[in-house]
């Protein structure tokens, strides 16, 4: 390959290469920059089946790989390194060609024409671009107060945080703005939101419906924002999601999902250990499980494994159910019992201490009461009360009874 000349130099420059004198036997600094963003062109290609494109509307990334990819098919020496690694035919494709003028502009006056404020440290590097309406959206996600009442929806988010955890609820890409609503969760910028309250709909100068917002965050803070700057911070966040209501319908989906059985059966055991803990509350401390197995094949063994409290156990229930995804079912039916959950520490077989997570203080009614609100599917509404040993309406946002 030939020596780059100046002129090559500069193009090069603006592809943001740094110019250095090519060291016998290997590539040189430029060179390795060079195969690096046409790799970065090549994945764009992987993810998109197509080629980066010009275009106002595109997302800001997209149009600086086509200008990268538009001077790397110019200049014979880049088209020459970049050559062997072409599988996808990216040199030989015909994209929109750079207009003279646009093609005289340095990064930083290409970012400003395609209206994004950027931050360089140098030609070569890039380190944060910003369009300004992400400025805007994300100003006003800033721009926020302490939340005096914080306390009242600090156990909500430690709720959430559960449910995701137990997978009750899951978190899905944002899509489309009436997603937007009062008692929705979001997340947006690293952090949880929740949003509180809502005004009243109004219509924009361009005829866009806005209300404004009340929207609370997890770390302590709020902020009275218009629904469209929430819109604009999460479409713009790519890790911008919603947070789904928690339901019991995957559990009994009709389409089969990995995990998935034909049937599955929840069990009752009541231990027959003599731990001075058990003995005391044995009529009420109950191991709630689901299994695919028999449940006497599950049990076998029970005295020498810590989840059944190195003991024997007994069979006071047992509940067959169709369709269901195990360990779903089994983390939603925790979820509802976790105020009751009985902590003790035993030692296994080799003297290490354990502590079960499947044992329950709760009394047998009740279990058959939240299998049968499993069935039916109502039992996302309800709640176990431990101080009246019942299943109780859960409250919705606004305080009132579902």
């Amino acid at each position: 390959m030939s020596e780059f000349t100046d002129d090559d130099d500069a193009l090069l420059a603006e592809l943001g290469v740094e110019v250095e004198p090519k060291r016998v036997g290997s590539r040189t600094p430029q060179e390795e920059r060079i195969i690096a963003g046409f790799e970065d062109i090549q994945r764009f290609f992987d993810e998109r089946g197509r080629a980066p494109r010009h275009g106002e509307g595109l997302d800001i990334f997209e149009r600086l790989y086509a200008v990268r990819l538009d001077r790397i098919r110019k200049l014979p020496e880049c088209r020459a390194l970049v050559a062997p690694i072409d599988h996808q035919g990216l040199l030989g494709e015909q994209t929109a060609i750079l207009a003279e003028a646009e093609a005289e502009l340095d990064d930083e006056a290409l970012l400003a024409e395609l209206g994004v404020e950027a931050e360089l440290s140098d030609i070569t590097e890039l380190r944060h671009v910003r369009s300004s309406v992400e400025k805007q959206a994300a100003e006003e996600i800033a721009s926020r107060a302490r939340c005096e009442d914080f306390a009242t929806f600090k156990p909500m988010f430690e709720q959430v945080q559960k449910d995701l955890d137990q997978g009750v609820r899951s978190s899905r890409p944002f899509e489309m703005k009436a997603e937007i609503a009062p008692g929705r969760f979001f997340i947006v910028g690293g952090q949880k939101a929740y949003v509180a309250e809502m005004g009243e709909i109004e219509i924009t100068a361009q005829g866009r419906t806005d209300a404004r917002l009340r929207v609370i965050f997890d770390n302590g803070t709020e902020s009275n924002m218009l629904m469209r700057s929430l819109q604009r911070a999460l479409n713009k966040d790519e890790a911008g999601r919603r947070i789904t209501e928690p339901v019991a319908g995957p559990l009994f989906s009709d389409q089969a999902e990995e995990g998935d059985e034909a049937s599955g059966t929840i069990y009752v055991l009541r231990s027959k250990s003599e731990h001075p803990m058990v003995t005391m509350h044995r009529d009420v401390v109950h191991k709630i499980g689901v299994t695919t197995i028999g449940v006497k094949q599950r049990i076998a063994g029970a005295r020498l494994q810590p989840t059944f409290l190195m003991a024997d156990v007994e069979v006071v229930a047992t509940y067959e159910l169709f369709n269901i995804n195990r360990s779903k079912l089994e983390n939603l039916i925790h979820r509802i019992f976790e105020p009751a959950r009985f902590e003790i520490e035993i030692r296994d077989r080799f003297g290490r201490p354990v502590v079960p997570r499947e044992w329950f203080m709760v009394p047998l009614f009740v279990i058959d009461e939240a299998v049968e609100r499993i069935r039916d599917r109502t039992i996302v509404n309800f709640r176990y009360d431990p101080a009246s040993a019942t299943l109780v309406e859960r409250e919705d946002q606004t305080g009132q009874a579902n």
